[in-house]
């Protein structure tokens, strides 16, 4: 943390240098956002794909549940 102030650069997501101008257009506010945009990128989700997987889950879950049942009826459990 110290190396990003004495090396005097900005570095993404974490400091920017901005000069006495902008502070006081600020209202001399240093909160960290009015100058650092520290958000996360969204994670880009493809839909299709997504829901092609939920898909196969539940298909892989029906399977099993049947599977499940017909152990049950076997030993005697109404299923």
């Amino acid at each position: 943390m110290a190396g990003a102030f004495h090396a005097w650069k900005d570095e993404e997501r974490f400091c920017r240098v901005v000069g006495l101008d902008e502070i006081e257009k600020n209202d001399f506010n240093l909160n960290i956002p009015r100058y650092v945009d520290t958000t996360e990128p969204e994670e880009e989700i493809d839909v299709e794909e997504e829901l092609a997987t939920l898909r196969e889950l539940m298909a892989e879950r029906d399977q099993a549940e049947t599977v499940m049942l017909g152990h049950l009826e076997e030993v005697g459990y109404d299923a």
